[in-house]
């Protein structure tokens, strides 16, 4: 008897109680690609170049002194770059030229003399400057014969009771009819200064002011000399900020702080806040040490101040055409005056034109 060869039994299928496990899955054939002929040579991608840095800015160009000569002198190959002061300068106008939605009413209050008509025009033309994309109009509400609009526009005429009265005038053209401007292209509503002018009274300048709230973003409202007067009033219920002109004299100063004291007792601390105390000295007569005491004695009830010095082209009674006809001193203590005020209004919600 021959025993099977190992082979024999294999090829007589599996053995009793042989269990098949599950199927394999097919392997997917591989193609290998061809082999290039021989001497050539697989383009392979280059190499990436590093990322470049960012550019580096451009220093600004020098504006004034040495180091604009310098700039001048080597043709701009030697750029020593803007001194602290015209870096601030910058900054400044750029808070005064910051977006604003909605629209804004700036008071300015100040006694008989200290120059409240000057600075009001004057910060105007710095907003009407650096604002170009919004309209900025100056506003008499001045009852004593208020002389806003002939340091503006000495053509302007006396228009509240035609904005107030006249339905028909809807369009910007049509008010633009009634009113005057400058250079810098800040408007004015006159107030009427003629022997037989009408008195203002608060209903025609708030139906006055209404008709304008729809077509300006700013405006800037040039009250009475005394806080009691009804206009002045009138114009204090939707105030967004103040500008307190001062003489830089203790009497100006007392005047100033008393203004501070009434609306903190007329519960408007919330305008109080967000007022500012211009020390203008109109007539250049006042030292430095004197304005440097009060304006700390300002700074320490935390209240913004802000010097202005005397400027002879801002004599009083003459036009108030642009800040370029101001000199570099004045023209950067009114943008910081503005810059001030630009962040107060930066704080308060939008309002519309009807909203009071």
């Amino acid at each position: 008897m021959t025993d099977d060869l190992p082979r024999d039994r294999y090829r007589q299928g599996p053995p009793p109680g042989y269990s098949a496990g599950p199927p394999t899955e097919r392997i997917p054939r591989i193609v290998m690609p061809p082999s290039p002929p021989p001497g050539v040579q697989l383009p392979y991608p280059p190499p990436q170049a590093p990322p470049l840095a960012p550019p580096r800015p451009v220093k600004p160009k020098p504006t004034h002194g040495w180091r604009r000569g310098i700039h001048a002198a080597t043709f701009g190959l030697v750029n020593p770059g803007p001194s602290r002061q015209e870096q601030r300068q910058a900054a400044m106008e750029a808070m005064v030229a910051a977006p604003l939605r909605g629209h804004y009413k700036i008071g300015v209050l100040g006694k008989g003399g200290v120059g409240k008509t000057t600075v009001s025009a004057s910060v105007g033309c710095v907003l009407a400057e650096l604002r170009r994309g919004d309209r900025v109009v100056a506003v008499d509400a001045d009852t004593a014969f208020g002389r806003l609009g002939s340091r503006i526009d000495p053509r302007a005429g006396g228009s509240y009771w035609e904005l107030a009265k006249n339905k028909n005038l809807q369009s910007f053209a049509e008010v633009l009819t009634r009113m005057g401007s400058n250079s810098s292209g800040l408007f004015v509503l006159a107030g009427e200064n003629g022997s037989r002018r009408a008195i203002l009274d608060p209903a025609i300048y708030r139906e006055a002011t209404m008709r304008l709230d729809r077509h300006f973003t700013i405006s800037i409202v040039d009250c009475g000399s005394t806080m009691d007067a009804p206009v002045t009033q009138e114009a204090m219920r939707d105030m967004d900020a103040l500008i307190v002109v001062s003489s830089p004299w203790p009497d100006g100063a007392s005047a100033a702080a008393q203004t501070m004291e009434w609306l903190a007792a007329h519960g408007k601390t919330g305008l109080m806040q967000r007022s500012v105390i211009v020390l203008n000295d109109s007539d250049g007569h006042s030292d430095k040490r004197t304005r440097g005491v009060l304006a700390d004695q300002f700074r320490s009830r935390r209240q913004a101040v802000v010097e202005v010095p005397f400027d002879p082209g801002l004599r009083p009674g003459g036009v108030i055409n642009n800040t370029g006809e101001m000199s570099t001193p004045t023209r950067r203590a009114f943008v910081e005056v503005a810059a001030v005020i630009s962040q107060f209004l930066a704080t308060i919600p939008a309002r519309g034109p009807h909203t009071r």
